[in-house]
This record gives C-alpha cells, structure tokens and sequence, in this order.
C-alpha cells in the first residue's frame, strides 16, 4: 500500500489507514517507538508501560486494600 510524507504543522506526517493499523494489531492513542535502521523506519509497539494514578486509586476498594503498615519512628530526616 503506497502513501505520501505531508506537512502536519511544523512536523511531517504520514496517514496510516485504519485496515493497515487492524492488520497491524494497532489501536489509536497506543504508544509506539520509531527506529530508523539502514534508511527504514519501523514502528513497533512501545514496551514502556504507564499507568494514571487516578485510575488506580479508583479501583481501590475496602476489601482489596491492605492496612497501614508502621515501619517505626523517624530515624533521620524524614518529613512527616
């Protein structure tokens, strides 16, 4: 499948078209990580996992949440 480099702001970009990216196994918003190699570049899938606080504190619930632990009094200079 043939595409073309176009100008997106002050950045080239290219389009990808959705049947490439299903075939791919891509989904929109996934991260990936570009490696230019011997005049190619490859786009594959990021291995770098983040993951949004919030969402995870929202899954928190009474009964998958353990107590505090105490790891006793202040030895240095910590902040509390």
């Amino acid at each position: 499948m043939e595409s073309v480099i176009r100008k997106w702001g002050n950045s080239p970009a290219l389009r990808l078209p959705t049947a490439v990216l299903k075939e791919a196994g891509y989904q929109l918003e996934q991260k990936v990580d570009l490696v230019v190699t011997r005049g190619r570049i490859i786009i594959q899938p990021s291995d770098k996992v983040e993951y949004d606080l919030d969402a995870l504190v929202s899954d928190m619930q009474s009964d998958n949440a353990h107590e505090e632990i105490n790891f006793g009094p202040a030895v240095g200079r910590e902040a509390f």
